[in-house]
């Protein structure tokens, strides 16, 4: 059964600032109800206190609220404090202000937990006290404490509290994802992908382009198959911002809006736990345009996580594309349809006519044909003028999910094809461990930090393209079995004829160089080589060998830039990872 969404409106937050109970704080002098002003100048309306390894400063804001209303209790007001008391309430009803801290972990890693304000602020210490802040320097407000707990402890606990969850600046200095820090990779995915976390906040959110942190982190990588919701914050140590330096913002100097339902923690946390990618946007002012979240979607253009439909009449099998479509995203990492826009984003929209009609139809359809039943978020939008349909997929937790009970569709890439037996089979396999998963919970392991590629160990293969391990010929027909790179699954028992379309160029590749590789233009780095594309060749996918001690060869073909890591980087001459 398709849901629509709720009514929503656009808010300001800024979940990253300090107070002066953080060691490191640039202007001492500021109070409270500097910060909250300066909030409330820059049109924040939620905020979150976020002060070095305590919660010393929201407890400070609240203590001395409460010793204005005691004293207005005892009516021993003087006349400045009544005002500050009626200032104070008259912003903590505009502005919603709730507790948190920054915590370091081990490695230096920096992890945001922030809480509803109704939490007791003795819990939120404790929390901290087991994460193993020394008692000490529960009120210190330092960056420093010693040998704390390790991020996925951080995340776990955070969250089995009650709390959101963010990766503070993680792409940045003491971020989970940040550059130059080398990472096995195992370790970076489980810090970047682990189901405790609710969000990454980023540095680069206002930018644009396939090398940002928000794009590396869309579900499109195959190591990195969850996408996660990306903010920006301000990690304000001072109330304004030092001139021209970035580095040292102010209060709301680098914000970000979310669509709402209320302006709760409860509604914030749903919007964090859910799909919808567009109910969060980089904070513009008055005098810089609209982030549009549709055009931003047709530059990107369609691949695993999204694809465009310029209708959905039944006639010519456009209706039935977007229910293959919802079934293909619900059995890969979920994704969201546009409908009523070509996937040249150089077209002008086309629109849906009637569209309420339009998306009482698509849900019935997806309700009656998609089993077993999928919740998907159906909502209508303006672009160019023109209503758009947006369905919004989840990755389904019973796979696999089948269109009219038999056809079984898998996203590969920005196509949708129907999945073979040992697919099907994975599939199986993975909702089995899923609700497993779900039933036994065990304690997490600390994760170590590692060279990503042991000197003593051969690179790993990329993690995009198809590899073909092996052919054999039974009566005529050459059957072979490939890996897809990407989800890792084998599949036997391809032809030519059978074969998808990355597959069938596997496949016709392979036999064209396997035992003949001497005759081809190979450019290798060691053991790991690039087969050489013929002149005037614009492709942009990479065909890669790589020899073993023995002399034998594995072939690597349609490898993306996305699927390139480690020592294959200097094979295809890629520049430094970001």
């Amino acid at each position: 059964m398709a849901r629509k969404r709720s009514h929503t409106t656009w808010y300001t937050i800024d979940l990253h600032l300090h107070t002066p109970a953080s060691s490191d704080y640039q202007q001492p002098g500021v109070t409270y109800m500097d910060i909250l002003q300066r909030a409330e100048a820059q049109g924040l309306d939620i905020i979150a206190f976020t002060d070095h390894n305590t919660v010393a400063g929201y407890r400070g804001l609240m203590e001395e609220i409460r010793q204005l209303e005691m004293l207005k209790e005892l009516n021993r007001l003087l006349p400045e404090e009544k005002a500050r008391l009626d200032e104070y309430q008259r912003l903590m009803k505009k502005i919603l202000v709730l507790p948190g801290f920054e915590f370091t972990a081990t490695f230096g890693f920096h992890v945001l937990g922030i809480f509803p304000p109704e939490k007791p602020i003795r819990e939120i210490e404790h929390i901290l006290l087991d994460l193993n802040i020394p008692a000490e320097q529960l009120d210190s407000g330092s960056v420093t404490v010693g040998a704390s707990a390790d991020v996925l402890t951080a995340y776990r606990l955070i969250n089995e509290a009650g709390g959101l969850v963010i990766a503070a600046h993680a792409n940045s200095t003491n971020g989970v994802a940040m550059r130059g820090f080398r990472f096995g990779g195992q370790t970076k995915i489980a810090y970047t992908q682990d189901p405790n976390l609710h969000a990454l906040e980023v540095t680069d959110l206002e930018r644009k382009g396939r090398h940002t942190t928000a794009a590396f982190f869309n579900g499109t990588k195959p190591e990195y198959p969850r996408r996660m919701h990306c903010i920006q914050g301000s990690d304000a140590h001072r109330l304004t911002g030092e001139g021209d330096r970035r580095k040292n913002l102010g209060v709301g100097e680098r914000a970000t809006d979310v669509r709402l339902t209320a302006r709760t923690f409860e509604a914030l946390k749903e919007l964090f736990l859910g799909n919808d990618f567009a109910r969060t946007r980089p904070h513009r002012h008055q005098t810089e345009p609209v982030y549009d979240f549709i055009q931003n979607a047709r530059e990107e253009g369609p691949n695993i996580v999204q694809d465009f439909h310029e209708s959905m009449t039944v006639r010519g099998g456009k209706l039935y594309a977007i229910i293959a479509d919802v079934c293909a995203f619900a059995n890969t990492n979920g994704g969201t349809i546009y409908i009523g826009l070509s996937r040249n984003p150089r077209r002008a929209a086309i629109g849906v006519d009637n569209v309420t009609k339009a998306m009482a139809q698509l849900e019935k359809e997806i309700s009656n044909r998609i089993s077993p039943p999928l919740n998907c978020n159906i909502d209508a939008h303006k672009f160019q003028g023109k209503d758009i349909i947006r369905v919004l997929v989840p990755r389904g937790d019973d796979p696999p999910y089948a269109v009219d009970d038999s056809k079984i569709y898998l996203r590969t890439e920005a196509e949708t094809g129907m999945a073979v037996r040992d697919e099907i089979v994975e599939m199986v396999l993975r909702g089995q461990r899923e609700r497993l998963a779900q039933q036994v919970k065990t304690s997490p392991e600390e994760t170590t930090v590692e060279d990503e590629e042991s000197s003593e160990q051969p690179p790993s293969p990329p993690r995009t393209g198809v590899e073909v391990v092996s052919v054999e010929e039974r009566q005529g027909v050459r059957y072979y079995i490939v890996r897809d790179l990407r989800n890792g699954n084998v599949v036997k028992n391809v032809t030519r004829k059978s074969a998808r379309k990355l597959w069938h160029y596997a496949v016709t590749q392979y036999d064209k160089l396997a035992g003949n590789l001497e005759q081809h233009n190979v450019r290798w780095h060691g053991d790991l080589g690039l087969i050489v594309p013929p002149k005037g060749s614009t492709s942009i996918r990479y065909d890669l060998v790589q020899r073993d001690a023995q002399g034998n060869y594995r072939y690597y073909f349609g490898v993306t830039d996305d699927g390139i890591h480690g020592a294959w980087r200097q094979v295809v001459g890629l520049t430094e990872e970001g």
